[in-house]
């Protein structure tokens, strides 16, 4: 079986599983925001003896797509989950302030950890894979039968198997490789699958940057985004947490539906260009022409974390961002956040002229603090650039990593970061 498999079959209670085999499944953790959870606390409410959650230790509630509250509405959600989690005495409630992004802060307080069964309420909960956890995001009906139930039923998803060789070039990226290799599967190219990452590219990188790939998965339409547990993950989930678990692999004659073999020693920075993450270039075609942004983001669950706001600072301390554009940055987390205070990076990015955020998703979604107009354009760090996702219909999303977006902040146009820095810029 493959690792995804073998971890279906565990909670399932079955020897083994197939693709396409319909199971109820065991889960380890159930995720929601307040905008997931609210559908959610309905449902729940109105099921029959639907008083109580299954085990107040193993749900997470995390405030973090309208925080701060933006208006009374965004208020009264963030409110219904609140007193929810005081009703069922919740222990993992993140409030604005005490937390920060879900699939940030998820693994920041040691709730994941390899071999689990994750669902939440969000798409990008396939976050947790990075830490060889099945996770995936259901819609609130399902969220709310796991909250009573603590099972969900599933179809056992086939495997696609991705084996990335080489070593990164100077300035190229986790982000980068995922954005090429959501370009080379489409939008629609692992629906419904597993994606299985492999090889000595995926063994170089850190824990965080497994986390960006693992978070766009979902961006190839899959199911779950998965790594193995190795050393280095094993050593951050002991960090975060002592309780037990169960590291599985996949076996050596596994089946899987694909592989696909990927060659990143040549990659560049990439671009996702609107309106689909699957519209990707490499930045050296992009730039072929002037591309002027109204607009940089910096942040969300896919680059929010320490070590993307450590890749921006570096390029843009001591210098001052183009006059034609904003910049904002949305530390991932409330950790995140005080760690880049200690390390000077706010002050850094503030000085440069960019403007920090409390951390939550913000811009990434059209939500608030820093949603687009009309013919405004944004290059992002975040995973999606469908129509409309950043605010207006009308308005053109770019994607690509902290080190193109800050690179792209001096000059004012889409930038290839290793081009401004030979200038010396």
């Amino acid at each position: 079986m493959t690792l995804t498999e073998k971890i279906l079959a565990r909670h399932a209670g079955v020897d083994r599983v197939s693709p396409g085999e319909i199971i109820n499944a065991k889960v380890d953790l159930v995720l929601a925001n307040e905008l997931s959870a609210a559908v959610a606390i309905g449902v729940m409410r109105s099921i029959k003896g639907g008083g109580r959650v299954f085990d107040h230790s193993k749900i997470a509630l995390v405030e973090d797509h309208l925080v701060p509250a933006r208006d009374a509405q965004s208020a009264k959600l963030a409110k219904l989950m609140k007193d929810f989690a005081a009703e069922q005495q919740i222990e993992h409630f993140f409030d604005v302030g005490r937390g920060g992004i879900e699939h940030v802060v998820l693994p920041e307080e040691g709730l994941v950890a390899p071999g689990e069964v994750i669902v939440g309420g969000d798409s990008h909960t396939c976050t947790y894979g990075a830490l060889g956890a099945f996770a995936t995001g259901m819609g609130s009906t399902d969220i709310a039968a796991a909250f009573l139930l603590g099972e969900v039923w599933l179809k056992v998803p086939a495997t696609i198997k991705l084996v990335y060789d080489g070593a990164l070039g100077h300035l190229v990226y986790a982000k980068d490789v995922m954005l090429a290799t959501v370009g080379a599967l489409g939008i629609d190219g692992a629906t419904y699958r597993a994606l299985e990452y492999h090889g000595s590219t995926i063994d170089a990188l850190s824990i965080t940057g497994r986390m960006t790939m693992a978070n766009m998965a979902i961006e190839a339409g899959a199911k779950n985004g998965i790594f193995h547990a190795d050393a280095k993950a094993l050593a951050y989930v002991r960090s975060k947490t002592e309780r037990d678990f169960i590291v599985e692999r996949a076996d050596a004659d596994a089946v899987y539906e694909r592989v696909l073999r990927i060659d990143v020693a040549a990659l560049e920075p990439q671009i996702a260009c609107p309106h689909t993450p699957d519209n990707v270039h490499p930045v050296s075609q992009v730039t072929r022409e002037e591309i002027l942004v109204d607009q940089v983001f910096i942040g969300s669950c896919t680059n929010g974390y320490i070590e993307d706001l450590r890749v921006a600072a570096k390029i843009l301390e001591g210098k001052k961002i183009a006059s034609n554009l904003r910049v904002i940055v949305n530390p991932g987390s409330q950790k995140v956040w005080m760690q880049a205070a200690q390390e000077g990076i706010l002050t850094t990015l503030a000085a440069a002229g960019c403007a920090v955020n409390t951390p939550g998703c913000g811009a990434c979604f059209g939500g608030h603090m820093g949603t687009l107009a009309d013919g405004e354009r944004c290059l992002s760090t975040t995973n999606r650039n469908y129509v409309g996702r950043m605010g207006s219909p009308k308005a053109e999303v770019y994607l690509g990593s902290p080190a193109t977006c800050a690179a792209s902040a001096l000059t004012g146009r889409i930038t290839d970061p290793r081009v401004l820095e030979l200038a010396g810029v």
